[in-house]
C-alpha cells in the first residue's frame, strides 16, 4: 500500500524528513500530507529530458548511443532523453538510424541473455503508454519504428514496442508529458537558439543531454540549459555528482556531498 503508507510518513510528527522519488503527481501529494508538519521535504519526479545533437556531433554514435540510454530499463527511467533535437539538415539521416537501432532492440525475458528490454512494470502503465501512443499519432507524429501493440511472439506480458516518432512539435502530447516507456520523439531545430528553446519549453527540468564535436562546444550549451543534470556527449551518471531537478522535477538533491547536506540540520552555539 504504497500511497497509504506514504501519507502515514508524510503526516507523521515522528519523522522529520521526507525523502521521495516517484511521478510529479504523487511528490505534490507527499508535499500536501507534509505540510501540517512542517518537515523538510526534498523530491526527485518526473521528467521530459531532451537530447541536443548539434551539427558537429560524430551522427551515428550520437544517435546509436542516444537510442540506447532511452531505451534502457524499458524507457522506465526519470532522466530517460525522450525528446531528440536534430538540426534540419540531419534530421532524416538521425531519423533513419533511430529507427534501424529500434528495429534492432529485442524485448524478450529478462532472465534471456538475448533481450534487450523488458517488459514495463504494469497492466496500467503498458495501457498509458498505448494511449499515449496512439494520442501521437493521432496528433500529426509519424511513426518511424514501432508503434501500437505488443511486439510479435510476445502476447503475453506488458511488452512495449521500441517506438520512434518523427515529424513531432514540442506542443504535441508526446513532447509534453513524461511517457516512461520505450518511446522516442524526434524534434527537428533550424539554429541552437531555437534547440535551446525548445529544451526548456517544458514544465519539467530533471536532466538534460548534449552532443557536439567538442566538448567545449557542447558545455556552452549545457550553460544554457534549465536542468539539474547535464551529459556532455553520451557520459554516464555519476553516484558522486548531485541529482536532482528543477521546475516540477521536484527540488533537493540526491547523491553527493549536495545530497547528504539535505539529511542534516544546521545548528549554531554561541558562547561568550
Amino acid at each position: 500500500d504504497g500511497p497509504g503508507v506514504g501519507a502515514a510518513m508524510s503526516e507523521h510528527e515522528g519523522i522529520d524528513m521526507m525523502s521521495f522519488t516517484g511521478s510529479t503527481r504523487a511528490g505534490v501529494l507527499v508535499a500536501r500530507a507534509a505540510a501540517d508538519t512542517v518537515k523538510r521535504v526534498t523530491q526527485e519526479l518526473g521528467g521530459k529530458s531532451a537530447n541536443i545533437i548539434l551539427e558537429t556531433a560524430p551522427l551515428r554514435e550520437a544517435i546509436t548511443d542516444s537510442v540506447h540510454s532511452m531505451f534502457h530499463n524499458s524507457g522506465q527511467s526519470c532522466n530517460a532523453p525522450s525528446r531528440m533535437l536534430v538540426p534540419d539538415s540531419l534530421y532524416d539521416d538521425a531519423v533513419r538510424i533511430a529507427a534501424e537501432e529500434a528495429n534492432n532492440t529485442r524485448p524478450g525475458d529478462p532472465n534471456d541473455p538475448e533481450t534487450d528490454i523488458g517488459p514495463v512494470v504494469s497492466a496500467a502503465q503498458y495501457s498509458r503508454i498505448q494511449g499515449l501512443i496512439e494520442t501521437g499519432i493521432a496528433e500529426g507524429a509519424t511513426l518511424a519504428a514501432g508503434g501500437p501493440g505488443k511486439p510479435e511472439g510476445l502476447e503475453t506480458g506488458y511488452y512495449v514496442r521500441p517506438t520512434v516518432f518523427r515529424d513531432v512539435n514540442n506542443q504535441m502530447t508526446i513532447a509534453r508529458e513524461e511517457i516512461f516507456g520505450p518511446v522516442l520523439c524526434m524534434i527537428p531545430y533550424r539554429t541552437i537558439d531555437e534547440a535551446v528553446e525548445i529544451a526548456n519549453d517544458s514544465p519539467y527540468g530533471l536532466s538534460g543531454y548534449v552532443w557536439g564535436g567538442s566538448e567545449d562546444e557542447a558545455m556552452q550549451v549545457a550553460r544554457r540549459l534549465r536542468t539539474g543534470m547535464v551529459h556532455l556527449n553520451g557520459a554516464p551518471t555519476d553516484v558522486q555528482a548531485p541529482f536532482g531537478g528543477y521546475k516540477m522535477s521536484g527540488n533537493g538533491r540526491e547523491w553527493g556531498l549536495l545530497g547528504l547536506e539535505d539529511f542534516l540540520e544546521i545548528k549554531a552555539v554561541m558562547s561568550v
